[in-house]
Protein backbone atom coordinates (compact mmCIF):
# COMPACT_ATOMS: atom_id res chain seq x y z
CA UNK A 1 0.00 0.00 0.00
CA UNK A 2 1.44 3.66 -0.81
CA UNK A 3 -0.26 7.29 -0.43
CA UNK A 4 2.30 9.52 -2.07
CA UNK A 5 1.61 13.09 -1.67
CA UNK A 6 2.65 16.05 -4.12
CA UNK A 7 1.82 19.72 -4.88
CA UNK A 8 2.97 21.42 -1.85
CA UNK A 9 5.53 24.29 -2.19
CA UNK A 10 5.44 27.91 -0.54
CA UNK A 11 2.68 30.27 -1.54
CA UNK A 12 2.02 34.06 -1.16
CA UNK A 13 -1.22 34.98 1.12
CA UNK A 14 -4.19 34.68 -1.17
CA UNK A 15 -2.60 32.24 -3.93
CA UNK A 16 -3.90 28.65 -4.76
CA UNK A 17 -1.87 25.49 -4.93
CA UNK A 18 -3.65 21.93 -6.15
CA UNK A 19 -2.34 18.77 -4.11
CA UNK A 20 -2.71 15.47 -5.75
CA UNK A 21 -2.63 11.76 -3.50
CA UNK A 22 -1.78 8.35 -5.77
CA UNK A 23 -2.65 5.63 -4.22
CA UNK A 24 -1.51 2.14 -4.98
CA UNK A 25 -2.18 -1.32 -3.11
CA UNK A 26 -5.70 -1.26 -2.44
CA UNK A 27 -9.04 -0.78 -4.06
CA UNK A 28 -8.80 2.80 -4.02
CA UNK A 29 -12.92 3.45 -5.14
CA UNK A 30 -13.29 1.58 -2.32
CA UNK A 31 -11.76 3.54 0.04
CA UNK A 32 -13.11 7.59 1.84
CA UNK A 33 -10.20 9.52 1.62
CA UNK A 34 -9.56 12.36 3.21
CA UNK A 35 -6.47 15.48 3.54
CA UNK A 36 -5.09 15.87 7.49
CA UNK A 37 -2.82 19.01 8.52
CA UNK A 38 -0.83 19.33 11.28
CA UNK A 39 1.18 22.64 12.08
CA UNK A 40 4.17 22.68 14.42
CA UNK A 41 2.56 22.59 17.87
CA UNK A 42 -0.63 21.98 17.15
CA UNK A 43 -2.95 19.22 16.62
CA UNK A 44 -3.34 16.88 13.20
CA UNK A 45 -6.92 18.74 11.89
CA UNK A 46 -8.84 16.64 9.35
CA UNK A 47 -9.65 19.31 6.85
CA UNK A 48 -11.33 17.66 4.05
CA UNK A 49 -13.06 13.75 3.29
CA UNK A 50 -14.56 12.35 0.39
CA UNK A 51 -16.32 9.23 0.67
CA UNK A 52 -15.83 6.15 -2.00
CA UNK A 53 -18.41 5.34 -4.48
CA UNK A 54 -20.59 8.54 -3.79
CA UNK A 55 -18.20 11.12 -3.88
CA UNK A 56 -20.21 13.03 -0.70
CA UNK A 57 -17.72 15.64 0.12
CA UNK A 58 -17.15 17.15 3.81
CA UNK A 59 -15.08 19.95 5.16
CA UNK A 60 -13.59 21.40 8.04
CA UNK A 61 -15.10 25.05 9.19
CA UNK A 62 -11.73 26.34 8.68
CA UNK A 63 -11.50 25.75 5.19
CA UNK A 64 -15.14 25.89 3.49
CA UNK A 65 -15.41 27.90 0.84
CA UNK A 66 -11.69 28.04 0.04
CA UNK A 67 -10.81 24.43 -0.62
CA UNK A 68 -12.32 21.89 -2.27
CA UNK A 69 -11.21 18.05 -2.28
CA UNK A 70 -12.09 15.49 -5.21
CA UNK A 71 -11.28 12.21 -6.13
CA UNK A 72 -10.67 10.47 -9.54
CA UNK A 73 -11.39 6.73 -9.04
CA UNK A 74 -9.52 5.69 -12.45
CA UNK A 75 -6.40 7.37 -12.04
CA UNK A 76 -6.71 6.05 -8.10
CA UNK A 77 -6.05 9.45 -6.93
CA UNK A 78 -7.37 12.14 -4.90
CA UNK A 79 -7.31 16.16 -4.81
CA UNK A 80 -6.57 18.87 -2.87
CA UNK A 81 -7.61 22.78 -4.30
CA UNK A 82 -6.54 25.28 -2.19
CA UNK A 83 -7.77 28.82 -2.91
CA UNK A 84 -7.33 31.89 -1.03
CA UNK A 85 -4.80 30.52 1.50
CA UNK A 86 -3.87 32.43 4.52
CA UNK A 87 -0.56 32.16 6.98
CA UNK A 88 -2.58 29.81 9.04
CA UNK A 89 -3.12 27.14 6.31
CA UNK A 90 0.82 26.71 6.64
CA UNK A 91 1.16 22.58 7.64
CA UNK A 92 2.42 19.51 6.72
CA UNK A 93 -0.73 17.70 4.65
CA UNK A 94 -1.12 13.94 4.29
CA UNK A 95 -3.78 11.99 2.79
CA UNK A 96 -5.57 9.00 4.56
CA UNK A 97 -7.47 6.53 3.35
CA UNK A 98 -9.84 4.59 5.61
CA UNK A 99 -12.54 1.46 5.01
CA UNK A 100 -14.11 0.42 8.08
CA UNK A 101 -12.23 0.57 11.56
CA UNK A 102 -9.95 -2.10 9.91
CA UNK A 103 -8.16 -0.41 7.04
CA UNK A 104 -5.95 2.51 7.82
CA UNK A 105 -3.39 3.84 5.29
CA UNK A 106 -1.52 7.58 5.39
CA UNK A 107 0.93 8.88 2.96
CA UNK A 108 4.22 10.64 4.41
CA UNK A 109 2.63 14.58 3.87
CA UNK A 110 3.35 17.15 1.68
CA UNK A 111 4.50 21.08 3.36
CA UNK A 112 2.73 23.83 2.52
CA UNK A 113 3.94 27.11 3.28
CA UNK A 114 1.68 30.48 2.90
CA UNK A 115 4.23 33.82 3.65
CA UNK A 116 4.85 36.78 1.91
Amino acid sequence: VQLVESGGGLVQPGGSLRLSCAASGFTFSAYAMSWYRQAPGKERERVAGISGYTGMTNYADSVKGRFTISRDNAKNSVYLQMNSLKPEDTAVYSCNARRGRTYDYWGQGTQVTVSP
